[in-house]
């Protein structure tokens, strides 16, 4: 029997509403009722499957999306989140303690940084930051009070591949859990098929794809999703970060686009990395051959969906990104703000903005430049007319 890819195993999946609808029901409520007594009491002791109790531990309508974000990476189980950070922060707090340490790559997101950096240590969690692209910087770095190893599959903002096989062998070799966030690369690279343990999303970015909400994804085995809905001890349950069943929906009937829209992203990037580059420009992208992880990614990847649709060029100083991008803004080739993965271009400095957490020694240090324009090339259908606003626009940057 042909093995589907992730996609097709999402289109494959059945899931009907309460009265046979195609569309699942979404389930409006805050708590559930028990025709039983002692059917309550086994839901909360976990012991009722099907059962619900409230919706701070599971709704119906996030089961379902729960089960095709499962579907999609192969994982046992999912649970859904109301933000990325969410789903990242509920993730390492349930797998460490005071006292413990972890590894974590350098070149990540903003958010995640500072949280690593700033917030772990109040409970006495260490962390050190290593060079995702560095094995044996990784395997270093491993302590006997380490509990995990998190990267980015790509990395934020400079696009380092995380060669994801190399990891979870360090990680399995240590009794350690390789986290991975994919929020870059939904379906074309699969974390937990690589060997990564648990996968992390920004659901708000390429799987909802519209800018219209914010949501987060935790992808894994029964035994930590069951370990984070916990009503003992379980972070997920214990701190809320309850995603509405109703926001819930509309992400599961946007996943089933993914497929189409992760291959327009990947053909447009594509398209205006090879043009910057006739054009001189210092671009990072990994379907360029020259890009350091290209080869890796390739290996890795399922080639269907392209290399993804985040590029970046280095303009040197932040005063000249600034101006093309208020050029670019202009010319409507899209919008000069922060996040990914939406219908439209959106392009920042991530220096100043998505990257503002990391300290400008430590960006210096990992290669950020101040003039780095981050691009989340959207879903344009004349790419062509794009890149001529583009480079109208670069013209008349370079002739100020």
């Amino acid at each position: 029997m042909k093995k589907l890819d992730s996609a097709s195993r999402i289109q494959h999946l059945l899931q009907f509403g309460e009265f046979g609808d195609v569309n699942p029901s979404i389930t409006d409520s805050s708590t559930f009722t028990f025709l039983g007594a002692n059917t309550m009491v086994d839901t909360f002791e976990g012991h009722s499957e099907g059962c619900f109790l409230y919706s701070r531990h599971w709704n119906p309508t996030n089961k379902y999306l729960a089960e095709a974000l499962a579907t999609m990476e192969g994982t046992e189980n999912a649970w859904v989140t109301a933000s990325g950070m969410a789903a990242i922060t509920c993730t390492i707090l349930q797998l460490c303690n005071s006292g413990d340490h972890l590894i974590a790559s350098t070149t990540i997101y903003g958010g995640s940084f500072a949280f690593f950096q700033n917030y772990l240590p109040k409970f006495n969690i260490e962390v050190t930051f290593v060079n995702p692209t560095d094995l044996e910087e990784i395997k270093n770095a491993v302590k006997p009070n380490t509990k995990l190893i998190y990267t980015e599959a790509i990395s934020n903002p400079l696009l380092q591949i995380a060669n994801i096989p190399e990891m979870a062998k360090i990680a399995n070799q240590n009794n350690l859990k390789l986290v991975v966030d994919n929020t870059f690369s939904p379906l074309i690279l699969a974390p937990h098929q690589l060997g990564a343990h648990i996968v992390v999303y920004s659901m708000t970015k390429f799987i909802n794809g519209k800018n219209d909400l914010v949501a987060g994804a935790i992808c894994a085995d029964n035994e930590f999703i069951n370990s984070l809905v916990n009503v003992n001890n379980g972070t997920a349950m214990l701190l809320g970060p309850a995603l509405d069943p109703l926001r819930s929906s509309n992400i599961l009937k946007n996943l089933h686009t993914l497929h189409i829209r992760m291959k327009q992203h990947s053909y447009n990037a594509m398209y205006l990395a090879h043009r910057f580059k006739e054009m001189g420009l210092e671009v990072s992208y990994p379907g360029l051959p020259e890009h350091k992880g290209h080869e890796l990614m390739t290996s890795l990847m399922d080639k269907q969906y392209g290399y993804g649709g985040i590029i970046a060029i280095n303009l040197k100083t932040k005063q000249k990104a600034d101006q093309l991008m208020e050029k670019m803004q202009a010319k409507g080739v899209g919008y000069l703000a922060v996040s990914l993965g939406y219908f439209k271009t959106l392009f920042s400095n991530s220096g100043s903005s998505t990257s503002s957490e990391v300290p400008i020694e430590k960006q210096h240090e990992m290669g950020l430049s101040p003039g780095l324009i981050r691009f989340s090339v959207g879903l344009d259908n004349d790419i062509e007319y794009t890149f001529s606003l583009i480079k109208e626009a670069i013209q008349e940057n370079q002739s100020l």
